[in-house]
């Protein structure tokens, strides 16, 4: 007989959530903040990476950019930030399981996605302020990102958005159930690595892309960046990365856990 450590993992990381967004609303906002800004330095190092290597062989940024993009989810994670689309598994598989109410949980999830904007927005605007940001043009492998997934038609940002979350919470899971640090790191890239690649849609990381054009000059010379719909963008793949890691993945492995006593992970 064996305890679930998913469920141990869950219960911890429900009540620390909780307790930290109980106690200080600004603690909590401070770390959601964290995970945006994360995010963002590792996708502003990639598309300079990018634009740097496809002026060397054409065609090669598209796989150097998810490898360090990849790198700021390990950050959110061994620093303890709190990510939207993580906490969509944590707060789903926590209701479930009931270890913290769903409707606190919703509350804690809109508030951990609406400060990982602002983080993204703040890195953004510092980025902005370099040299190496200075010289970005819609040409570029930063303003291609933002065209090609604002240009997306709603059904396929949706299963974009589920597939992407999928990833994620493929390696958040690895990372709680693994022991080994060097483990946790390359699991980690290499989920994060496929959906990138792939271009699938996630919400924090299209913050970080997102914010990255949105004070920079080139926003101008997009004409798909504007306002609704960006709105229309971010409200679809944030329902499609609920789907894909809060149902899909944290409600399937609750489900497959609960009531076991042998086969549990």
């Amino acid at each position: 007989m064996s305890e679930s450590l998913f469920i141990a993992k869950i219960e911890y990381s429900c009540h620390k959530k909780e307790e930290l967004f109980n106690k200080s609303k600004t603690k909590y906002a401070i770390r959601s903040m964290f995970a945006g800004a994360f995010l963002t330095l590792s996708t502003a190092a990639g598309v300079i990476a990018a634009d740097v290597m496809n002026g060397l062989v054409p065609g090669t940024g598209r796989f150097v950019f998810p490898f360090i993009f990849a790198w700021g989810l390990i950050y959110i994670l061994f620093l303890n930030a709190e990510l939207t689309t993580s906490n969509m598994m944590y707060l789903t598989a926590g209701t479930f399981l009931k270890k913290i109410n769903w409707k606190k949980a919703l509350l804690i999830l809109l508030y951990c996605t609406f400060f990982n904007l602002v983080g993204a927005l703040f890195i953004a605007f510092l980025f902005n302020q370099t040299s190496a940001f200075s010289h970005l043009t819609s040409n570029g492998f930063l303003a291609g990102i933002a065209e090609h997934k604002l240009s997306r038609p709603s059904q396929l940002v949706i299963f974009e958005g589920i597939i992407a979350n999928i990833f994620v919470n493929i390696a958040i899971l690895s990372y709680l159930l693994l022991k080994n640090s060097t483990a946790k790191i390359w699991i980690v890239i290499s989920a994060i690595y496929m959906f990138v690649f792939l271009t699938n849609e996630h919400l924090a990381a299209n913050f970080a892309s997102f914010s990255l054009v949105a004070v920079n000059k080139i926003a101008t010379q997009i004409e798909v960046f504007n306002l609704s719909n960006i709105l229309r963008h971010f409200s679809i793949t944030f329902l499609a990365n609920w789907i894909g890691g809060g149902l899909l993945i944290g409600l399937s492995y609750a489900f497959l856990n609960r009531d076991e006593d042998t086969y549990t992970d």
